[in-house]
């Protein structure tokens, strides 16, 4: 299904995303403060925490050596931390076509998503040690051994599509990528996301 940005909900304005009713939470990101010029990579992140309002308050915090532009709930609520003219510091230690440090050049997206669970006997947990209910789990078994992930929810996913068109009409956009293409250190989004944009 393809997602026109004619009738998104969504617009930006001086670098901030706005949205139709209480679709958008502006919070404050004190931190960070470095310019960035029209970024042109969007990378996308799972949370790993208990929810999307905790994960982006826990972001905001001054002790907490990272951050994103945005984090988009399993709701579709979208709460924005750094506007996108401003780097935030959401892919560490980072590389992508002949290119380090992509902090300089990309816009940091957060999915509320526990990521990648464990089994126990019937059950999943994340590694927070929520337990995780069987619908929500994703079974990848495209490797030697299935792995199990956190699901996407449609509206979230539908979200996520809305935001990165509008981000490419606004900067000059060029790859849209998980942050597992750009380090190995780590595996979010994960293969869930990708089998909820099939399925949209």
């Amino acid at each position: 299904m393809a997602f026109s940005i004619f009738n998104s909900p969504f617009s930006i304005v001086n670098h901030r995303l706005m949205g139709d009713g209480d679709g958008v939470v502006h919070l404050v990101c004190s931190k960070n403060t470095r310019p960035l010029k029209e970024p042109d990579m969007i990378v996308l992140h799972y949370t790993a925490g208990v929810s999307g309002e905790s994960s982006a308050i826990y972001l905001t915090r001054p002790d907490v050596a990272a951050s994103a532009h945005l984090v988009i709930g399993r709701d579709g609520k979208v709460f924005q931390l750094v506007p996108f003219n401003i780097e935030a510091w959401h892919a560490g230690r980072s590389w992508y076509a002949g290119r380090a440090e992509l902090n300089h050049y990309s816009i940091g997206i957060e999915l509320d998503n526990l990521g990648k669970l464990r089994q126990k006997g019937k059950k999943f947990f994340a590694e927070c040690g929520r337990e995780v209910p069987v619908e929500e789990v994703y079974t990848d078994d495209k490797g030697d051994v299935p792995t199990f992930w956190h699901r996407y929810t449609r509206v979230q996913v539908q979200v996520l599509a809305q935001v990165c068109r509008l981000l490419q009409k606004h900067y000059p956009i060029k790859n849209v990528v998980g942050h597992s293409d750009i380090t190995t250190r780590k595996q979010d989004p994960g293969p869930a996301l990708e089998e909820a944009f099939k399925n949209l």
